[in-house]
C-alpha cells in the first residue's frame, strides 16, 4: 500500500498536490462554518437520570433559552437610567420570539442591596430553531447594551455558548499567528534552509483545513463543543510537523545513497512511511478509548481529532512525497556518518550512560515522576462556568459584576427536582425542607418541580451534595434530579463505570499494534508502564496550578478549586497516542540497528543516537505548538494545552532518553522477545519496516 502510495505521489505530483489544494479552499472554506455550531453542553450524557428528567421537562414543560442582562457601575435609582432601563426592558419584549422580561424595579432580587446594579433577565420561547434564536439573541442582547451606564453585560445561556465560540476562533486565531512563525523559525534551524523549512508547514496547513472540515461534517450530526476548534487545531498542527519532519530527515538520509530524487521518495515512503503509518494509527487507537463512553462530547471530540490524525498522516504520506518529487531535488542530502557524528554524540552517550547506570536512573526518574503525580489523587472535576473565560470577556465580566453586587447564588442554575405523578406529598415536603427559598411550579398531569438553588456555585460541592442527598432520600417515589449539579454527578459516574473499560480498550489496541510493529511481548508492555508514569506526572502538574492555584497567575488564570470537565479525559487519551508517536520513532531505529548488528546493546544506542535529534526536534515544535494556545485565557485550554506541553516534554526528555534505554538494559535480549506461537505469528502477520540499502553508520564510540 505504501509503495504504491509513493509512486502515485510521484508520478502524479501535480495532481496530488491541486487536489490537497481543494482539500484547503473546502477546508478553509467550507469548514470554517462549524465556527457558527459550536456547543457548551459538554456534561449531556444520554441514559442518565439527569437527561432523562431533562427530556420528560421538555416535553411537558417546554420553555425557552434565557440570558441575562447586568446594568451596574452607577445608582440604578436614578430616574433617568431608570427610564431608560424601562425603554430598554420595552422594547426588548417586543422583539419577536422574546417569551417574558420581568421589570427589575418591580421584580425582588432584582436590584442589588447597595444600589448600583440590575438584572435583566430575557426568557425566550420555547420551540425556536437556531436561525431564530440566533435572531432573537443578537437583537434582545444588543438593545440591552445601549443603556447608558459604565457597565453594561449581556451573556448566559445560548449566549455564553456563541461568545465561547468566537472566543475560541480569535484564539485559534492568534495561536496561528503565534506558532506558524516560531515554528518555521525552529525549522530553518534544525534544516538550514527555507525550502526543507516550509514543506513541514505545508503539511501542516493541510492538517488545520483538515481539522475545520471533520469538525464541520461531525456537526452535521451531532453536537461539537467550543473545545474541539482548539484541541483538533494544536494536535493537527503538531502531529504534521511531526510527520513531515521524521519524513524530510529520512529522505535527506536517502538522498546521502542516491542522485534519483524520486528513488529517494519512494524508500522514504518505504521505511519512515511505515513509521507514520503505524503511528497514525496508534494515536487514533488511543482516543478510540473515548468512544467507549457514552457522553456525546467525548464520542465527538475521539472521532473529529482521530480523523485530523488520520488526514495528517495521509498529508504526510501522498501530499509530502509529491512536494519532495517535485522540489526535493533543490533539498541537501544530510551530511555523511563521518561528518554528522557530533550529531548523535550527544544522545549516544546519553544513552550509554543510562544504560550502564540503569539501576540508579530507575531509582532517581521514577520517584521524581511519582511525586509530580501526587497532585492527581486530589484532583476534582467541575463543569465550570464563565470563570473559566479571560478576564475581559462579556461573560465573564458579567458574572464578576453580579458576584460583586448581588449575595452568593444569585443567577446560579438551580438544582432541578421533577416529582413525577404518584410522589407523596411527605417526600415533596422533606426536599423542599433542604433549602431555603425552594420554588414549586406544577406540571401538566399532576406533576411539579421543584427548584432549590445550592449555597454555593452550580457544580460546587454543596450542589453536588444536595443532588446525592435527595436521590438518596427519595426512596420509591417517582423523583429524578437534574440540573448543572445533577448532570456534573452523573459525569462522574459516567467516568467512573467506563474509564476501566476505556483503559482496556485502548491498551489492547496499543499493545496488538506494538507487538505487530516489533514482533515483542515486553516491549509494549514496558512502554504502557513508562508512558503512563509521563502521563501522570503531566497530569498532576496540571492539578497542582490550575486546581490549587500555584503559579496559576503566570498563566493569566487563577486556582478554580478543580478542573474543567474537558481536561483530564483529553489530556489522557491525546498525549497517550502522542508518546506512542515517539516510541515508535525511536523502536522504528532501534530495530533497524539489531536487524543489522545482531548486537541488542548498541542497538539502543544506535537506535537513540539516530532518533533522538528527531524526537527532540518533534517534541520542541510540538511544545511550541500547544504552547502557542495557552495565550489564549481560555481556562480548560490552558489545562489542556499545560497538560499536553508537558507531556510531550516529559517524555520525550526524561522517558525516551533515560528510562527507555535504562528499561531496555535491564530487560536485554529479552527485550524483544515472544513466546514461539506468536513469533510465528508475527513473522506471517506481522508489517515492518522494509530495509533500504543505507550505509551502515558508525555509532560514536568513546562516549
Amino acid at each position: 500500500m505504501l509503495t504504491a502510495l509513493a509512486r502515485t505521489a510521484t508520478r502524479r505530483p501535480l495532481t496530488v498536490m491541486l487536489l490537497w489544494g481543494l482539500f484547503l479552499l473546502l477546508g478553509f472554506g467550507l469548514g470554517t462554518g462549524v465556527f457558527a455550531r459550536l456547543s457548551d453542553n459538554v456534561p449531556e450524557v444520554p441514559g442518565t437520570e439527569s437527561e432523562s428528567a431533562a427530556r420528560y421537562l421538555d416535553e411537558l414543560d417546554p420553555a425557552g433559552s434565557s440570558i441575562t442582562g447586568v446594568v451596574a457601575g452607577t445608582p440604578v435609582a436614578d430616574a433617568g437610567l431608570r427610564a431608560e432601563v424601562e425603554r430598554a426592558v420595552a422594547d426588548v419584549r417586543k422583539v419577536a420570539g422574546v417569551a417574558a422580561v420581568p421589570d427589575p424595579y418591580a421584580t425582588p432580587g432584582m436590584i442589588a442591596e447597595d444600589g448600583r446594579a440590575l438584572i435583566v433577565p430575557v426568557t425566550l420561547e420555547g420551540g425556536l430553531d437556531d436561525d431564530a434564536e440566533e435572531r432573537t439573541l443578537d437583537a434582545a442582547a444588543e438593545r440591552i447594551r445601549e443603556i447608558d451606564a459604565p457597565d453594561v453585560h449581556v451573556s448566559g445561556g445560548p449566549l455564553l455558548g456563541l461568545q465561547m465560540g468566537e472566543r475560541a476562533a480569535q484564539d485559534v486565531k492568534n495561536a496561528e499567528l503565534i506558532s506558524l512563525p516560531v515554528v518555521l523559525a525552529l525549522l530553518l534551524v534544525v534544516f538550514g534552509g527555507l525550502r526543507s523549512a516550509l514543506l513541514p508547514l505545508v503539511v501542516a496547513v493541510s492538517g488545520i483545513a483538515g481539522a475545520f472540515l471533520a469538525l464541520f461534517l461531525f456537526s452535521e450530526v451531532t453536537d461539537i463543543s467550543v473545545y474541539a476548534i482548539q484541541v483538533t487545531t494544536m494536535l493537527g498542527l503538531g502531529l504534521a510537523v511531526d510527520y513531515a519532519l521524521l519524513m524530510l530527515v529520512r529522505f535527506r538520509e536517502e538522498r546521502r545513497t542516491t542522485e534519483d530524487v524520486v528513488e529517494a521518495v519512494h524508500r522514504t515512503v518505504a521505511a519512515a512511511g511505515r513509521t507514520v503509518l503505524f503511528s497514525g494509527l496508534t494515536v487514533a487507537v488511543s482516543l478510540t478509548g473515548l468512544l467507549v463512553f457514552p457522553s456525546v462530547f467525548l464520542r465527538s471530540m475521539g472521532l473529529a481529532v482521530a480523523a485530523v490524525v488520520v488526514i495528517d498522516m495521509l498529508a504526510a504520506l501522498t501530499l509530502l512525497p509529491a512536494l519532495l518529487a517535485r522540489f526535493g531535488g533543490r533539498i541537501p542530502p544530510a551530511k555523511s556518518p563521518g561528518n554528522g557524528e557530533e550529531e548523535g554524540r550527544f544522545f549516544a552517550r546519553v544513552a550509554r550512560f543510562a544504560a550502564r547506570r540503569k539501576v540508579a536512573v530507575l531509582a532517581v526518574v521514577v520517584p521524581v515522576l511519582l511525586v509530580l503525580a501526587l497532585p492527581v489523587a486530589g484532583m476534582s472535576i467541575v463543569v465550570g462556568d464563565a470563570r473559566q473565560l479571560p478576564a475581559d470577556s462579556e461573560a465573564r465580566q458579567l458574572q464578576d459584576t453580579v458576584a460583586a453586587h448581588f449575595p452568593p447564588g444569585t443567577g446560579v442554575s438551580p438544582v432541578v427536582v421533577v416529582a413525577k405523578p404518584g410522589t407523596d406529598t411527605a417526600t415533596a415536603d422533606r426536599i423542599r425542607a433542604l433549602a431555603q427559598g425552594a420554588t414549586t411550579r406544577e406540571l401538566p398531569g399532576g406533576g411539579a418541580v421543584i427548584e432549590i438553588r445550592p449555597p454555593g456555585e452550580a457544580d460546587g460541592a454543596e450542589a453536588t451534595a444536595l443532588v446525592e442527598r435527595v436521590r438518596e432520600m427519595r426512596g420509591d417515589a417517582p423523583v429524578e434530579v437534574t440540573g448543572t449539579a445533577a448532570r456534573l454527578v452523573d459525569f462522574r459516574q459516567m467516568l467512573a463505570e467506563r474509564a476501566p473499560w476505556s483503559a482496556l480498550t485502548v491498551l489492547a489496541g496499543i499493545v496488538l499494534l506494538l507487538f505487530a510493529f516489533t514482533g515483542s511481548v515486553l516491549l509494549p508492555l514496558r512502554t504502557v508502564v513508562t508512558t503512563l508514569l509521563s502521563l501522570a506526572a503531566a497530569l498532576g502538574v496540571v492539578v497542582w496550578v490550575f486546581q490549587d492555584g500555584h503559579l496559576a497567575g503566570l498563566l493569566g488564570t487563577e486556582g478554580l478549586g478543580a478542573l474543567s470537565i474537558t481536561a483530564p479525559p483529553l489530556i489522557v487519551a491525546i498525549a497517550f497516542g502522542l508518546a506512542m508517536d515517539y516510541e515508535l520513532f525511536i523502536l522504528a531505529r532501534m530495530r533497524e540497528a539489531r536487524l543489522r548488528s545482531g548486537d541488542d546493546r548498541e542497538a539502543v544506542v544506535t537506535g537513540l543516537s539516530r532518533s533522538g535529534r528527531v524526537v527532540t526536534c518533534a517534541a520542541l515544535l510540538l511544545a511550541v505548538v500547544f504552547a502557542a494556545f495557552m495565550t489564549g485565557g481560555f481556562s480548560p485550554i490552558l489545562q489542556i494545552g499545560l497538560g499536553l506541553t508537558l507531556a510531550v516534554l516529559i517524555d520525550a526528555t526524561v522517558v525516551r532518553m533515560l528510562l527507555v534505554p535504562a528499561t531496555m538494559a535491564l530487560l536485554g535480549r529479552h527485550a524483544w522477545w515472544a513466546p514461539a506461537p506468536l513469533r510465528r505469528v508475527h513473522d506471517r502477520f506481522g508489517l515492518r519496516e522494509e530495509q533500504t540499502e543505507l550505509p551502515r553508520e558508525k555509532v560514536p564510540s568513546g562516549v
